[in-house]
């Protein structure tokens, strides 16, 4: 893993819906969403698999990043976490 303090990541849920959220601990945070200790959204709508993630240099950044990610269609958010920052 990178040496950057925040992560962005999506996951794709069981239903086929998408979970977005950030964490300093990318493996131990999808650890807990699959164990049901994450969010209240994956408690309900377990996960099937992280689809990415994307690194931030600190939590301000990576909130903002996942505000945006939030306002797209779902068709865009794996395009969001892809694409090159300018």
């Amino acid at each position: 893993m990178s040496e950057c303090a925040w992560w962005l990541y999506l996951i794709e849920c069981q239903d086929g819906s998408y979970y977005a959220g950030i964490t300093n601990d990318l493996d131990a945070r999808y650890e807990a969403h699959a164990a049901g200790r994450g969010a209240r959204y994956t408690r309900s709508h377990p996960p099937r698999r992280l689809l990415g993630a994307r690194a931030y240099p600190n939590r301000a950044a990576a909130s903002r990043a996942e505000w945006e990610i939030k306002q797209l269609p779902k068709q865009r958010k794996i395009a969001y976490l892809t694409q090159d920052r300018a």
